[in-house]
């Protein structure tokens, strides 16, 4: 295979102004696979940046250039070890993933072409009515970034979290749930005083969501979505399309237990009279 013509993008990564210190950072040249969030959160005495993308382009410049005071201590959560997640996790000081997914980022698989994601993702993706091109990136980040020689860098956790661990911003506090069912170490960041939930690829606005990974687990997934359900959520930010409301996160979770689970299978094939 010889390396592909693309062209070089003059801005890799694209930066929407979400409120409230917030800023979502995605990679618009990617596929909408790997087209992740980063969320950062400035704080008072710390910030946070949720996600940190693939590791095409380097993004810690970016998230310096965001931040009002680049010197104040920054925390870079990683929902799951996914690269289009923890691809740039690597590249700060102040690591942190839960312990279940620690060692994956530590030796991360390549996400890059569609021969990268396991055939029962493809299949999912292909019943779900969508497709994967060959390459996924449909641009250069640099001109020197070669496709072919593409590798993801290992991060190691300076901090490996469990369910309830805190991480205070001086004026925000949020504690760590623990969401399995997309990885067994998928995460997500919650504040209980203002219904503010960073969801990580546990939940998001529209299908397919995964589940067919070698780290996935449906019986987890269908727990994890359970307990969404009971969450008195205000807003989601999710590990990919736009943000929401809890009106839409409870869709979400029912759309996935029903079908998902026996008896929402039962259910749905006797309204069918079968």
């Amino acid at each position: 295979m010889t390396s592909p013509s693309l062209p070089l993008c003059e801005a890799w990564f694209e930066i929407e102004v979400a409120g409230n210190g917030l800023f979502r950072i995605t990679e618009p040249h990617v596929d909408a696979l790997l087209r992740a969030n980063a969320w950062l959160q400035i704080g008072k005495d710390r910030d946070l940046l949720v996600d940190t993308g693939n590791g095409l382009a380097a993004v810690l410049p970016v998230v310096q250039r965001l931040r009002r005071e680049p010197t104040k201590p920054l925390v870079a959560f990683a929902t799951h070890s996914h690269q289009d997640h923890a691809g740039g996790l690597y590249e700060f000081d102040d690591r942190w993933i839960h312990a279940a997914d620690a060692a994956a980022a530590a030796a991360p698989g390549r996400l890059l072409f569609r021969d990268d994601v396991g055939a029962a993702t493809r299949q999912l993706i292909t019943d779900a009515g969508l497709s994967l091109p060959e390459l996924l990136i449909e641009a250069l980040p640099t001109r020197e970034f070669d496709p072919l020689e593409f590798l993801p860098h290992p991060a190691y956790a300076t901090r490996k979290v469990e369910e309830g661990s805190p991480l205070s911003l001086g004026d925000r506090t949020f504690e760590v749930l623990h969401l399995p069912g997309h990885t067994h170490g998928s995460a997500g960041l919650w504040e209980a005083s203002t219904g503010t939930l960073f969801s990580g690829d546990a939940v998001y606005a529209s299908d397919p969501l995964i589940d067919t990974t070698p780290t996935s687990s449906i019986p987890e997934y269908l727990e994890t979505m359970r307990r969404l359900r009971q969450l008195l959520v205000t807003v989601v930010h999710p590990g990919h399309d736009f943000s929401f409301g809890r009106e839409l996160m409870i869709d979400r979770c029912d759309g996935y237990i029903a079908r998902r689970s026996v008896s929402g299978r039962n259910a749905r094939l006797a309204a069918a009279g079968q």
